[in-house]
């Protein structure tokens, strides 16, 4: 039994689920539908799988050691969860206060093609524009890499972990949301939870963008 390997799963495990702004937007998409969830799941793990790749091939390391090209994805990620926020909590002061997601009895709504693929840009581009993730599996694979084996190899295997692990769990939430659809999209628990996430992705946002470099 791979100790190490244990260790790194639980670790990880931890780090996926972490609330951020990933998981927020994985939520307040699958409250539109079971399928916008999944696609921003989706989204979300293929954007782990930019940095794990980056991580891999040593890239992430240029990025940490260049400020003035960190502090750029960083302000660049920032804005985008801002945009993020500030358009959930414009469209909630358009919709009538009685409105909240799906059909007229609680069912979600099929969406268009354009919403499936806009819910899995979304998913990719919050986590993909994450300036601390470059940081964070440059700092943890190489960890777990055992003394004397070759690295590349166990690197991968690490980074595909996380990114398998992310295809669980993100998937999970929005089926969960899903399963309590009739219960969240009520008028009001909708857009008190849709209210909640677009003052989450802003604060989000802004502490990116106004805060000092993450290093």
């Amino acid at each position: 039994m791979d100790a190490q390997l244990i260790a790194f799963t639980g670790v990880a495990a931890g780090m996926v689920a972490l609330p951020g702004a990933d998981f927020t937007v994985v939520v307040r998409n699958a409250l539109a539908s079971r399928t916008a969830g999944l696609a921003s799941a989706v989204g979300v793990a293929g954007g782990l799988l930019v940095h794990t790749a980056l991580a891999v091939a040593g890239l992430a390391a240029v990025l940490v050691t260049m400020p003035v090209l960190f502090r750029t994805v960083q302000l660049l990620g920032g804005a985008y969860v801002l945009y993020l926020g500030l358009s959930t909590l414009y469209a909630i002061s358009r919709r009538p206060a009685r409105d909240g997601y799906g059909t007229p009895d609680g069912e979600p709504e099929r969406p268009a093609p354009r919403e499936f693929g806009r819910a899995l840009r979304q998913g990719f581009l919050t986590n993909a524009l994450n300036p601390k993730a470059p940081v964070l599996f440059l700092s943890l694979l190489p960890q777990f890499v055992p003394d004397g084996q070759p690295p590349l190899p166990r690197t991968l295997l690490l980074a595909a972990l996380v990114v398998v692990l992310a295809l669980i769990w993100f998937p999970a939430v929005a089926l969960l949301v899903d399963r309590l659809g009739r219960w969240l999209r009520r008028p009001r628990t909708a857009r008190a939870i849709e209210g909640g996430s677009g003052v989450a992705l802003t604060g989000l946002g802004l502490a990116l963008v106004t805060g000092p470099l993450l290093r």
